[in-house]
């Protein structure tokens, strides 16, 4: 009996609300038919402004031509300027690594200087071995910077160019900030550069030493050897 009337009272319920939901069919086709319309519009004015992301979507309608090519000139120069910072950075992490490996470079090469007449054949074997592999690791840092170096100028560039088209646009402030990172990214870029040649200063320097000392040790030996090797006899004066 109980579910005989909760079906019963559902009955009811479904009866009475019938002329409701078939009155309000009409009003949701015409309310469709709006939201579709609305849809339309901002796909058109999202394609006639280029899709660009930074614009709020129920302003478009809003905006003018002029103040939408402030906005990208402005996405512009936002995004060269980040690919500048990424770029300098990657540049100046380079050149630090290079920096490093030529001063360990150095070091090698001096305490071999140090030790030369004391080292056995198989010891100076292998410190030449590690200095010859650490010659081959500045060869690849110096590839490094140079490919590096390569990337940063094309970014400065671009943001010159982005700070360009900003300022006749119109956007003089994110002219104005993009000129201000190129300058900071300079500077940066040019200290680390300086502390590079300071770097292969020293290390042709060391070399120009390196010369000179195997030198008078080859010639050292040499002397030694042809004293070894002249008869006693012929030392003596008669």
């Amino acid at each position: 009996m109980a579910a005989l009337r909760k079906v019963t009272t559902c009955l009811r319920l479904l009866r009475s609300s019938a002329p409701v939901l078939f009155s309000s069919r009409k009003p949701a086709v015409h309310k469709a038919v709006k939201w579709t319309s609305i849809v339309y519009t901002g796909v058109a004015s999202l394609a006639v402004g280029g899709g660009l992301c930074a614009v709020p979507f129920k302003q478009v309608e809003n905006l003018s031509h002029d103040s939408l090519i402030k906005r990208a000139a402005s996405l512009v120069t936002d995004s060269s300027s980040t690919f500048l910072s990424q770029t300098s950075l990657a540049l100046i992490d380079a050149i630090t690594e290079y920096s490093k490996a030529v001063h360990t470079l150095i070091a090698l090469q001096k305490r071999y200087l140090q030790s030369l007449e004391k080292l056995s054949p198989t010891e100076e074997d292998t410190i030449w071995q590690v200095i010859i592999g650490q010659r081959s690791q500045i060869r690849d840092r110096q590839d490094e910077c140079k490919r590096f170096e390569s990337t940063w100028v094309s970014a400065v560039r671009l943001c010159e160019t982005a700070a360009e088209a900003a300022y006749i646009s119109g956007a003089e402030h994110a002219a104005i900030t993009v000129r201000s990172n190129i300058q900071v990214a300079q500077s940066q870029v040019e200290v680390a550069q300086k502390l590079s040649l300071d770097s292969d200063k020293k290390l042709a320097e060391t070399k120009v030493m390196e010369v000179e000392r195997v030198m008078q040790y080859v010639a050292s030996s040499q002397n030694n050897i042809e004293e070894e090797e002249v008869p006693e006899a012929y030392l003596r004066e008669d």
